[in-house]
């Protein structure tokens, strides 16, 4: 407000003092100080009223030069109707206009002082700082190189951008030239001595990726990346913001947008409860739904390390003793009764269970135990809560399935089928493949066994099998929340089977290791190829063109526990995952179509 004021006085005198010239008069300076005294008055309450001091603009940028423009002309007209009101007027009719242009220059002038002063002082120092080529010339690297100029604690120093924009060619950020395109990285990083390579790009597809980071590699650079415009949320970009390239990007998974940002509605302000919160999936899951304003959000989970890991990730601390916390086992029925008629969810998200294929053949009542009985447990519970919305999380392993693990994930969704039948609420299941990242993942074994230099062991020269992301496992099931009918499984279509081997050879391309494949054989119960729909179930896209929506047979738990009397729990975990009737089959054909 002071430099703002400082212009207008000097402006105004400026131009006054020009004005008598070049009439050859002498100027009246007690008027001219009323005047003074008038616009100073003036300007200062239109530049708040404008927000132009309530630091809601960075100094000298454009946002701020649009609104002091703004209210150097409001300001300019008021004095000048001011002036004109008076029998007499105090200066000349031209001054208060042209005052407004020369004091907003005066005001630009300063303000941009500031900013190269600002930007100019705290820089990297050349001999510690990480010497760094950015890959992107657009916002985004613009960005991301004033950020880096300007946090010298950082220590990265950009000497080089790369760009394949032709238009680009000559153009400077900061001092930082434009030095090739992504062909010329081994060149500039030579000439540069450059040690790290940014790709400061929003949206980059996995071969681009790929062909970067392996180029960057050859050149002996390390490679980070920015997070996608997703995490971003539209921030500006800073230096903080970046990390290491996930290799889980490099494998070719065209990443899946379900829009969970228009789904958020249905869980803000409700009372959810996630069964296996300190799980991979269990974990994410939490995180988001707390990003969405749940009114409370409850996290059950036997693993009390998980636990506290987890409410550290959310809140920053990990107070054990709080209310949202739940440490019971979905195998102890009542104690899950128990949980849920003190928290009284609104929604639950049923994520505990075990998972990994080769553990479940040879310990398969386990299965019986935590799958079946404990998502048994969970739904009854829920019923008797009064629970609204039930979301369990299954396998693909469960279409058409020949494992432990696929024959109680399907008993799973039949169970939460039929408890669909018994509530007004909706009671459904989502279906996905191997998440990428997740604890025990395919991709975190191989990257291991890189690590520690031993070979990939890979079952099958040919297995292949369905991969997404963590984020996108997760959107799925807050999405199905959302648009999933009662008693339906939702499945997500995350394109082409990927095949193993080929997912371990690539790692080893972008790590720069190479150790042998080592194929085991198939397990038992394990598949070459993986199914996302069994026997009678049709790819059915109602309300989402990526999300496939299928109706599931009901199974009446009194049925499975009679069948499971006299130590035949995994007997009838098979005989009641293989039941499939025609005309159910048939009914699930009659409804796509009446529904298409």
């Amino acid at each position: 407000m002071g430099i703002d004021a400082s212009a207008w006085t000097v402006a105004l005198g400026m131009v006054t003092s020009f004005r008598y010239v070049l009439e050859k008069t002498h100027v009246d300076g007690p008027r001219l100080l009323w005047f003074t005294l008038i616009v100073l008055a003036v300007a200062p309450v239109i530049g708040v009223a404008a927000h132009l001091y309530q630091g809601r603009y960075p100094v000298g940028s454009l946002e701020e030069a649009v609104r002091l423009a703004w209210v150097a002309l409001v300001t300019g007209v008021l004095a000048a109707a001011v002036n004109l009101a008076v029998p007499d007027p105090l200066v000349p009719r031209s001054v208060p206009l042209t005052a407004a242009f020369a004091s907003l220059f005066l005001s630009l002038a300063v303000r941009g002082v500031i900013r190269w002063s600002r930007e100019r002082w705290p820089y990297p120092e050349r001999e510690r700082a990480t010497r760094v080529i950015v890959v992107g010339a657009g916002d985004t690297g613009e960005q991301l190189v004033r950020s880096m100029l300007s946090d010298p604690s950082r220590g990265y120093l950009p000497v080089a951008l790369l760009d394949d924009d032709p238009a680009k060619r000559w153009l400077r950020i900061r001092g930082v030239p434009v030095g090739g395109t992504g062909g010329d990285i081994a060149e500039v990083a030579a000439r540069t001595g450059a040690t790290l390579l940014v790709v400061a790009l929003r949206a980059p597809d996995a071969e681009a990726l790929g062909e970067l980071s392996r180029t960057a590699h050859e050149a002996g650079l390390g490679v980070q990346v920015l997070p996608g415009l997703d995490e971003l949320l539209g921030l500006r970009v800073s230096v903080a913001d970046l990390r290491e390239l996930d290799v889980a990007e490099l494998i070719g998974r065209r990443r899946i947008d379900t829009c969970v940002g228009v789904t958020g509605e249905h869980l803000t302000g409700k009372r959810v409860l996630v069964t296996g919160a300190g799980g991979s999936i269990g974990s994410e899951l939490c995180r988001q739904i707390h990003r969405l304003g749940p009114a409370e959000l409850f996290l059950l989970d036997h693993d009390e390390s998980a636990l506290h890991a987890l409410r550290l990730s959310i809140h920053g601390e990990a107070m054990l003793d709080s209310p949202e916390i739940v440490l019971a086992d979905i195998r102890d029925s009542e104690a899950v009764r128990a949980a849920f008629a003190r928290c009284l969810p609104d929604v639950v998200f049923h994520a505990a269970a075990l998972k990994h294929l080769s553990v479940l053949e040879k310990h398969p009542l386990e299965a019986w135990k935590t799958n079946v009985l404990g998502t048994y447990y969970v739904l009854e519970a829920a019923l008797s809560a009064g629970v609204r919305t039930f979301v369990n999380i299954s396998t693909d392993k469960a279409a058409n399935p020949t494992s432990v693990l696929g024959r109680s994930k399907r008993v799973g969704e039949r169970l939460t089928a039929n408890a669909a039948t018994r509530s007004d609420g909706k009671y459904l299941s989502v279906r996905f493949g191997n998440v990428l990242g997740s604890r025990g993942s395919v991709l975190s074994t191989f990257t291991e066994q890189l690590a520690q230099g031993r070979p990939i062991t890979v079952t099958h020269p040919d297995v292949s099998r369905y991969f997404m992301m963590t984020d996108e496992a997760v959107q799925l099931v807050i999405k199905a929340a959302a648009i999933g009918r009662s008693g339906e499984v939702l499945l997500l279509d995350t394109g082409e089977q990927l095949r193993i081997a080929d997912v371990a050879r690539q790692l080893m391309k972008v790590s720069g290791r190479s150790v042998p494949i080592v194929y085991t054989g198939l397990q038992d119960g394990e598949k070459l190829h993986e199914e996302l729909f069994g026997q009678g179930e049709f790819d059915h896209r109602p309300l989402h063109p990526a999300i496939s929506q299928v109706p599931v047979p009901p199974l009446d738990p009194a049925h499975l526990l009679s069948l499971a009397l006299g130590d035949n729990e995994v007997a009838a975990m098979a005989e009641c995952a293989a039941r499939l009737t025609v005309p159910f089959a048939r009914a699930c054909q009659d409804d796509a179509s009446v529904t298409s």
